[in-house]
């Protein structure tokens, strides 16, 4: 087994391009390396430059390698399409660039899904004909993704999104060709929703195609879901917690990947409230040394 961690600007605080809270994408960029990780992601499109030269030689000079891009896009918004194409297709475009190799797609926060995060019995549904347009949209940027640029792009179930609960993605896996589409794996969104992920992990860790790490407060999650807190909100209650202080049993991820024989990058997302009172390189560096003394 050959696993490699990176992390990814999210753990930043890096949520939209064009946040005036964010950190400068080259101070991310030192203590993700600083923090002893050999990789990271774009983040949303236009917050790292889109010059390849300048982004190239950053990467080099902290010995970093890109991993992939996360398109984070309403797709259940048919009056966004332009939007979710230019940005996907602008991520593309980033990651062949300097080689990276993975696509992601995720569906953004609906004002419809937000208040019923986690509790999946209470959440809304799309009609048939809703759900076929929202999912041939994300079947077109993977098939763009797959065909035009040769990505592997995996689909990323999200808090407060309509691929939020167990149930609604294995439900595009089973509508949208697997050589297309594969899975990016995230351990915390996968209990946010309410759902054991090492289960799940066992029954398709063949289409899991590249992993996020993270893991869930159990005393946050029961409290906002109790008090229909909103996700961004929760992200700054504390809900993702360091990595093996929540209820993810992330020894029995690693044995999933190594009786599987999983080969490439798991990256590290600790999503956090960039005004609030944190370190996240203290964070980055204490989940790098969690994973390191299970062997990652």
């Amino acid at each position: 087994m050959t696993i490699r961690i990176g992390n990814a600007p999210c753990s930043w605080g890096v949520e939209f391009a064009n946040d005036p809270r964010n950190p400068s994408w080259e101070t991310v960029l030192k203590e993700c390396a600083g923090a002893g990780y050999k990789g990271i992601e774009l983040g949303p499109i236009g917050f790292m430059p889109e010059d390849a030269g300048v982004l190239g030689e950053a990467l080099a000079r902290h010995d970093l390698t890109l991993i992939g891009g996360v398109v984070f896009r309403p797709f259940h918004d048919p009056s966004a399409w332009d939007e979710v194409m230019d940005a996907s297709r602008r991520t593309c475009k980033a990651l062949v660039a300097h080689g990276a190799r993975h696509l992601v797609l995720i569906d953004s926060i609906s004002p419809r899904r937000a208040p019923t995060a986690g509790r999946a019995a209470e959440a809304e549904q799309m009609g048939a004909v809703e759900w076929a347009a929202f999912r041939d949209r994300i079947a077109t940027v993977a098939r763009m993704g797959a065909e035009e640029y040769g990505l592997t792009v995996g689909i990323h179930a999200h808090a407060a999104g309509f691929i939020d609960f167990e149930p609604e993605l294995e439900r595009l896996l089973g509508e949208v060709d697997e050589k297309i589409l594969k899975i990016c794996f995230d351990t915390g969104h996968h209990s946010y929703a309410g759902f054991d992920p090492v289960a799940f992990m066992h029954r398709h860790i063949g289409r899991i195609s590249y992993m996020h790490f993270k893991d869930i407060d159990p005393a946050v999650k029961a409290r906002v879901i109790a008090n229909r807190t909103g996700f961004y909100d929760a992200c700054g209650q504390g809900i993702f917690c360091n990595l093996g202080k929540g209820d993810v049993d992330f020894p029995a991820v690693r044995q999933i990947l190594l009786d599987a024989g999983f080969e490439g990058w798991c990256t590290v997302e600790q999503d956090c409230d960039p005004t609030l009172d944190v370190r996240p390189m203290d964070d980055a560096k204490a989940n790098r040394d969690y994973l390191a003394s299970l062997g990652f």
